[in-house]
């Protein structure tokens, strides 16, 4: 197994944060990681998605858990294994959330993701809880 972790304390309420990271078809207007993205439905468990991150590959995922306000999962399959995705919100005072995210990858192809993808990831975490600010703001 390969995990990534990174957080950053935002400004910003969780409801307005949700509220962004919820409506999926708008994550390219501000996330600069997402170059397309669609839900399938309603933001609910079972729902069904997909994404393209820029200068990755399309990816079809299923959101897993919803705690609204507080946390998301989604998941996606990888040959032999999977990769899980949690985003964590949670109000720290002073108008400030610390946003979370952890990815988590198993299965024979983990060396070869760390490889191409986990540096790159990392960075890309860092940046949209950044774009995330500003788009609250």
């Amino acid at each position: 197994m390969y995990e990534i972790r990174e957080e950053a304390v935002i400004n910003g309420t969780v409801r307005d944060i949700w509220a962004v990271v919820t409506d999926v078809a708008n994550w390219p207007s501000w996330d600069p990681h997402e170059e397309a993205a669609r839900l399938d439905g309603t933001f609910e468990v079972g729902t069904t998605g997909w994404s393209k991150p820029r200068g990755g590959p399309a990816t079809d995922w299923t959101i897993t858990d919803v705690v609204p306000l507080t946390r998301w999962a989604s998941e996606c399959g990888l040959p032999g294994g999977r990769i899980t995705g949690v985003n964590t919100f949670e109000p720290v005072g002073d108008g400030q959330v610390r946003c979370t995210k952890t990815v988590r990858v198993t299965g024979p192809l983990v060396p070869l993701f760390r490889l191409y993808f986990g540096r790159g990831m990392r960075k890309d975490m860092l940046r949209t809880w950044k774009a995330l600010e500003e788009q609250v703001a």
